[in-house]
């Protein structure tokens, strides 16, 4: 049940080591593709978040067989090929994830029949428009229930078949061009998809090594239709997303040594570290290897003395996810931090500029709030206040406010910590292991995993 309060215990200590998650991005396309593809796929290392239970769950509607091996981290998945996927009786319900609704989208609108995709409420909050109205341009038909285009999504029989465009994408989202690149696999001609800046290219590679027959020319990615893929065998790498809350955690502890393995870090993701690394974080990468065009590596982080630093708009889209959290290093940095052209953080599971500049208020850090961003000034060497701490409903919000109890002289509670399952479902047994005391109702969440 939503809604339960977490209170984290101050302390200036996080060590330890641990093998990082699994990518939840790879894993909601990995399973996607699997499922139109010929044969029989097995994903290991696969990451079973209420995220991406939510995509295999709607794929079983569309009847695709899907065996869990929870104990392994493992899905077998027996795909139905292209055009082997049936009508759902009920609605899709993609629950809190944008990547299920917006993917699925993609494939859906190439079907000969109808499909209703739904969400949570909070889903159903989010833009839809910058995927319906491009899939639309192919030839799907497509209605929403509000203006602005907005969940539940009502997609109709396709009468004839897609036909390709090339889309410039307007903002730097993984997840349109991912939804235009899964419909050109269905549509005639070539379809190509501009984005303004690098996203990250977890779908390329997917695609290639299913077999689709893909190409990128700088910002373009131009896909023609195939006439299958092909089932694989996959590892899927660590969640660089997932650790980077340990590895700013142990930045900002006065104590923090810490070494992740096996931790993703393609070049499109990867820019928390190099961000991290101009405020003067101490991390090591080593061991660093590709599997399946991707590349994983092992991190090791010290604390350190962090300053600030401008976070420019062309740095946006390759730490996207991880902008809360160098927000909060940011308040613990020496100097001003200043973070602009990131206004894609207000249509997030929350306005996540607002909720972090609400959040980091309260424990004490004096910053400027704008549209597309805010400015910072650094604690440098204080502590953090503690207080209580609106999530609003955000997992990425929710995570990075529990490592601020690294750096706080108070307790710090954070409410409807139970979003965090929609990412990093062990992300309390983890936090227990590294030394953070959580409790709720005085008594500790843990006692009853």
């Amino acid at each position: 049940m939503k809604g339960q309060h977490y209170t984290i215990a101050p302390c200036n200590v996080l060590t330890g080591s641990f093998i990082c998650p699994p990518d939840k991005s790879i894993s909601h396309r990995a399973a996607i593709l699997a499922a139109i593809a010929t044969g029989k796929s097995t994903l290991h290392h696969f990451l079973f978040s209420e995220d991406c239970l939510a995509t295999l769950q709607c794929l079983r509607q569309l009847g695709v067989e899907i065996a869990l091996f929870k104990e392994s981290n493992t899905v077998v998945i027996e795909g139905v090929g292209l055009q082997g996927l049936r009508e759902s009786q009920t609605p899709l319900h993609c629950g809190n994830s944008g990547t299920t609704i917006r993917l699925l989208s993609g494939i859906l609108a190439a079907q000969p029949f109808s499909s209703t995709l739904m969400g949570d409420e909070s889903l159903s909050q989010r833009p839809m428009g910058r995927v319906t109205l491009p899939l639309k341009q192919m030839g799907a038909e497509i209605k929403t229930q509000s203006p602005d285009y907005r969940a539940p999504i009502e997609i109709l029989p396709l009468k004839k078949a897609l036909s390709a465009i090339h889309y410039a994408v307007p903002v730097a989202s993984a997840q349109v061009q991912a939804s235009l690149l899964f419909a050109g696999l269905y549509a005639s001609g070539t379809t190509k998809v501009t984005v303004p800046s690098v996203v990250r290219d977890h779908s390329l590679h997917l695609l290639r090594q299913f077999g689709a027959d893909i190409s990128q020319d700088a910002l373009t990615v131009s896909i023609t239709p195939a006439e299958k893929l092909n089932a694989q065998t996959l590892w899927i790498p660590g969640d660089l997303s997932s650790a980077a809350f340990f590895i700013v955690g142990a930045l900002i502890a006065k104590e923090g040594c810490l070494s992740i393995k096996q931790v993703g870090i393609n070049p499109t993701r990867s820019g928390i570290l190099t961000l991290l690394q101009k405020m003067g974080a101490d991390l090591l990468i080593q061991n660093q290897q590709q599997i399946a065009g991707e590349w994983i590596a092992d991190i090791h982080v010290k604390s350190a003395a962090l300053h600030g630093i401008e976070i420019n708009p062309r740095d946006v889209s390759l730490c996207i996810d991880e902008l809360p959290l160098l927000l909060l290093a940011a308040s613990c940095a020496e100097g001003r931090t200043t973070l602009r052209g990131a206004q894609e953080l207000r249509v997030k599971e929350s306005d996540r500029l607002h909720a972090m500049a609400v959040g980091l208020r309260t424990l004490g850090v004096s910053l400027e709030l704008y549209e597309d961003g805010m400015i910072i000034h650094g604690l440098s060497k204080s502590l953090f206040e503690g207080g209580f701490i609106d999530s609003f409903h955000d997992h990425r919000i929710a995570m990075t406010f529990i490592m601020a109890s690294r750096r706080s002289k108070q307790p710090i509670t954070v409410s409807d910590c139970d979003y965090i399952a929609t990412s990093f479902p062990h992300f309390f047994t983890l936090a227990q292991q590294m030394g953070f005391e959580v409790s709720t109702n005085e008594e500790s969440i843990l006692s009853n995993e």
